[in-house]
């Protein structure tokens, strides 16, 4: 299906996840439309029109995604023939159903309102530089669907934490359950359902933890930042009388957003300086002296 070797992958499995999910909805059948958001190389675009659905397949333009290193590491899709290297549809079928444009998923223009049956990203809206980003895109982009349409979208799931995490970082935020019920709440509150499943899994291969440089096999979970992270799926219906949603970026809203932001990027960035450093005699002591000194560089500032 996918011209792809099976094997214990994240990426593999959020694939499968967004497939799955919209085959078992109907909406993989010829005549139906689907947006995606931030296709890069992905198989799906050409799987879904190998079923014969109309495809608007998306990414961010070159110069922004070369400045976040997307296309140096051959994740960004400029054009038709990246979307359908593996040939899993006949090519003749993929000109004619899928077109390829440009698009900021931070600001999703007008025109893609009401157009489409289906939406979907796989691990995305992560990088779209916060947390309230995240949460803005999702509920942005289901203006895009036509009432009942389906979003399937997969993102980062922090497992270490519900308090602690990733954010207001360019190049990746990690979502914690909050964040995910805090989605879920809006959506309800816009008139959509959506079907969330936080089940962690007890087999032997999610008790293995990827460590960088990371593996392309036993990959369902890993280490980012210091937090234990794996792919968390979404499925959304948008309702028969929803209206055009809007969630608004708002800047810090207080002093406490802003400490609590702060304090996000330390941590961080104390993770990091650890990994790198943890093969170095002493480097318990000298990491103790970092933090040290950096939490009173943040407190004076506050």
């Amino acid at each position: 299906m996918l011209h792809e070797d099976f094997k214990y992958h994240r990426k593999l499995w959020e694939w499968c996840y967004i497939y799955q999910a919209l085959l078992e909805r109907g909406l993989l059948v010829p005549g139906r439309r689907g947006l995606g958001f931030g296709v890069g190389r992905e198989p799906l675009a050409s799987l879904f029109a190998s079923h014969g659905c109309g495809i608007t397949a998306t990414d961010l333009a070159t110069e922004n995604a070369s400045r976040l290193g997307w296309v140096q590491t051959n994740q960004h899709s400029t054009d038709l023939e990246d979307l359908n290297r593996r040939g899993i549809c006949d090519q003749e079928q993929f000109s004619r159903l899928v077109t390829f444009e440009y698009l900021d998923m931070n600001s999703i223009g007008r025109k893609y309102d009401g157009g489409y049956d289906f939406t979907w990203s796989s691990c995305a809206f992560e990088h779209l530089g916060s947390i309230r980003a995240g949460i803005n895109f999702i509920l942005n982009q289901m203006n895009c669907l036509r009432p009942g349409g389906i979003a399937v979208h997969t993102t980062e799931f922090n497992l270490s934490s519900n308090s602690r995490t990733l954010d207001w970082d360019p190049g990746l935020v990690i979502f914690r359950r909050k964040d995910i019920e805090e989605i879920a709440r809006a959506l309800r509150n816009a008139g959509c359902s959506i079907e969330v499943d936080y089940t962690a899994g007890d087999r032997e291969i999610e008790s293995i933890v990827d460590l960088p440089p990371y593996s392309e096999d036993d990959h369902i979970r890993l280490q980012l930042s210091g937090y234990t992270c794996t792919s968390i799926g979404l499925i959304i219906e948008k309702g028969e009388r929803t209206g055009r949603l809007k969630y608004r970026l708002s800047p810090f809203s207080s002093v406490e957003n802003f400490r609590r932001a702060g304090e996000n990027v330390v941590h961080s960035s104390v993770a990091k300086l650890k990994s790198a450093i943890k093969a170095i005699p002493g480097a318990r002591a000298l990491v103790r002296k970092v933090r040290s000194t950096v939490s009173g560089k943040h407190g004076n500032d506050r």
